[in-house]
């Protein structure tokens, strides 16, 4: 029997192909890997049966009537759920959970940030200058999360740690460690007007897109600041910058946005309470090595008959 083609299409595919043969899978595969800018032949493309891709150019699904599995390399795949060629049956697993621990550690950075002066510091180090300052406190404060997944739990957990409060809003509602409140979406305005500090981690749908728009802005305390680290099309830009410049909110940190990079004329770059964030919230030296154990447990599961994990829910959009 010939063996499935398996196409490493990414950069940087040395962790990948070393996890495959750590796990014993080699022999059970055909392998090639090609850089990302690079395209199959003619014949790979005919005989490939699982890629592991950031997202073939357009149309290219189309010419690989083998494939049947698809390990994304993000845990976000709108872009590939707005693919035209996306073949109905095809399995699409994203790398939900490879944020856990990264993610969160970020995210405390952007509290630790917005609370301590250290940046304000780091001036006066530059300067020679002694100047006393205060910090705000964590502990007694009202963390809200949108958006209560693998990532959402371990923030709540980590936070609870710092004496935070912690509610957050889960489309299925159930008790979740460290977090004092559940809410569904519907009730998404009860956080918000509760919380000191409000977390994106939404996904992108047609449900959430501008899903934090002047009115959901109105709903934060004055005193209360945004973070995004889920999703730019989340946020509706100019309703945010428009309660920014008007103290409708204390301001926000951003780590994701609708272009990216970020272009330069953005009215994000010139208000002084909002902090851009090079899309630094996932990324982590060992994180290849997270997503290739990913997928070698689905490409164990791809061989053996079995159901893969992380699926892409397509009615949902994640």
């Amino acid at each position: 029997m010939t063996k499935p083609l398996l196409l490493l299409w990414t950069d940087g595919a040395e962790p990948y192909a070393r996890a495959i043969a750590e796990a014993g899978l080699a022999d059970r595969f055909r392998i090639e890997t090609l850089p990302r800018a690079a395209t199959p032949d003619d014949a790979s493309l005919a005989e490939t049966e699982a890629i592991l891709s950031w997202g073939p150019p357009a149309g290219m699904l189309a010419r690989m009537p083998k494939l049947r599995f698809v390990q994304a390399l993000t845990a976000g795949v709108e872009h590939w759920l707005a693919r035209a060629d996306l073949p109905p049956g095809l399995a699409l697993s994203c790398a939900r959970g490879t944020h856990r621990v990264q993610m969160p550690e970020n995210i405390l950075g952007a509290l630790f940030h917005i609370t301590k002066p250290y940046a304000a510091i780091a001036g006066d180090n530059a300067a020679s200058r002694w100047t006393r300052r205060v910090s705000a406190t964590l502990a007694g404060q009202t963390l809200g999360i949108l958006g209560l997944g693998a990532i959402g739990a371990e923030l709540a957990r980590k936070a609870a740690a710092l004496e935070m409060r912690v509610i957050g809003t889960k489309r299925g509602v159930a008790e979740i460690a460290h977090v004092a409140k559940v809410v569904r979406p519907e009730r998404t305005d009860e956080i918000l007007a509760e919380s000191d500090f409000v977390v994106l981690l939404l996904p992108a749908t047609p449900a959430t897109e501008n899903f934090i728009d002047a009115a959901r802005l109105s709903r934060m305390k004055k005193t209360a600041w945004l973070l995004n680290f889920g999703r730019g099309a989340l946020i509706n830009d100019a309703d945010l910058v428009a309660a920014v410049r008007a103290g409708t909110i204390a301001g926000a940190v951003l780590d994701v946005f609708r272009t990216e990079p970020l272009p330069a004329e953005h009215p994000f770059w010139a208000e002084e309470k909002i902090m851009v964030l090079p899309h630094i919230g996932g990324l982590h030296p060992q994180r290849d090595s997270m997503v290739a154990a990913l997928l070698v447990d689905n490409l164990r599961r791809f061989v053996d008959g079995a159901p893969l994990t992380q699926l892409v829910d397509r009615q949902a959009g994640y």
